[in-house]
C-alpha cells in the first residue's frame, strides 16, 4: 500500500511538472518587431530589453559570431559572403534555430529574420516543429515621411550598432557615443534617395511575410490575431501601448527598472 501511494504521488508530481513546463513554454514571449527601416525596431526592442530582461537574438550578430569563431555554420556563410552570393535561407534558419534551442524555454526577441515571405513560412514551420511557436509579432506603423527625418537626424555607433537621434535620443556628449567615448558617424545610407529605394525594397520582400503573420493566430489564445500594428509618429508614443500590450498578453513580464 505505502509503495502504491507513493508510485501515485510521484506520477501526480511528474504530470504536475509536465504541465508547469508546458505553460511556461507557451506562454513565453517569443517576439518579432518588424518595420519599415527606421521605423523604430531597434530602439524599442532594447527598451523591452532594458524593461523586463528579455534578450534580443540578433540575426546579424548570430552570423558574425559564427564567422569570427569559423563554425561549420560561420565557414559557410563566408564562402557564401566571399562570392558575393545572397545569403540562402536555410543558412539564416539554422543560425536562428541554433540559438533558439539554446534559449530553451526563456522568452525572448528576434530581430533581422525573417524579412521576406518565404522566410517567415520557414521560421513558423521551423518554430511549430520544436514545439515554441512565436507568440507575438508587432507590426511598427509610422508615416514614411516620419521616419525619413528620424533618418536624416540619426547618428551611428558603427562597431556597436548603438543608435542615436538628434531628437529623440541624442548622445550625452554631441558626436560621442555613451558608452565607449568614440565618435558617432552617419552611416552611408541615411539619406533621402537611398532611404526611398530602401522602402520600395521594403514592401516588395516585407509586405508578403506581414501577410503571413496577419494570416496567424495567438497560440495561447485563438481567438487573438498573432500580428498586432501599433501606430505612432515616435518611438516615445508607441512605447506605452508597446508596454500595456507585453503586461497583457504576458503577464509574468516583471519590470526591472
Amino acid at each position: 500500500m505505502f509503495r502504491l501511494r507513493v508510485r501515485t504521488m510521484l506520477a501526480t508530481h511528474a504530470r504536475c511538472a509536465v504541465r508547469g513546463y508546458a505553460t511556461q513554454t507557451q506562454h513565453a514571449l517569443r517576439m518579432l518587431l518588424v518595420g519599415c527601416p527606421g521605423s523604430g525596431k531597434g530602439t524599442l526592442s532594447a527598451r523591452i530589453e532594458r524593461q523586463f530582461g528579455v534578450p534580443i537574438v540578433t540575426a546579424g550578430d548570430l552570423l558574425r559570431w559564427h564567422m569570427a569563431n569559423h563554425t561549420e555554420l560561420g565557414s559557410e556563410a563566408a564562402k557564401v559572403i566571399k562570392e558575393g552570393r545572397l545569403m540562402p535561407d536555410q543558412t539564416m534558419m539554422a543560425l536562428v534555430g541554433q540559438k533558439i534551442v539554446e534559449m530553451g524555454d526563456h522568452d525572448w526577441i528576434l530581430d533581422g529574420f525573417p524579412r521576406t515571405g518565404g522566410q517567415a513560412q520557414l521560421l513558423s514551420d521551423s518554430l511549430e516543429k520544436k514545439h515554441r511557436p512565436l507568440s507575438l509579432v508587432v507590426n511598427l506603423c509610422v508615416p514614411e515621411e516620419v521616419i525619413l527625418q528620424r533618418i536624416l537626424e540619426r547618428w551611428t555607433h558603427i562597431p556597436s550598432g548603438r543608435v542615436y537621434n538628434l531628437s529623440f535620443n541624442p548622445p550625452k556628449q554631441p558626436g560621442v557615443d555613451d558608452v565607449t567615448g568614440e565618435p558617432l558617424e552617419k552611416r552611408d545610407d541615411d539619406n533621402p534617395e537611398t532611404f526611398r529605394k530602401r522602402i520600395v525594397s521594403f514592401h516588395e520582400q516585407t509586405e508578403p511575410m506581414i501577410d503571413h503573420f496577419r494570416s496567424l493566430q495567438c497560440p495561447t489564445d485563438p481567438s487573438r490575431p498573432l500580428l498586432v500594428d501599433l501606430a505612432g509618429k515616435t518611438s516615445n508614443e508607441i512605447w506605452p501601448k508597446l508596454q500595456a500590450l507585453l503586461l497583457e498578453r504576458f503577464p509574468h513580464l516583471k519590470s526591472r527598472v
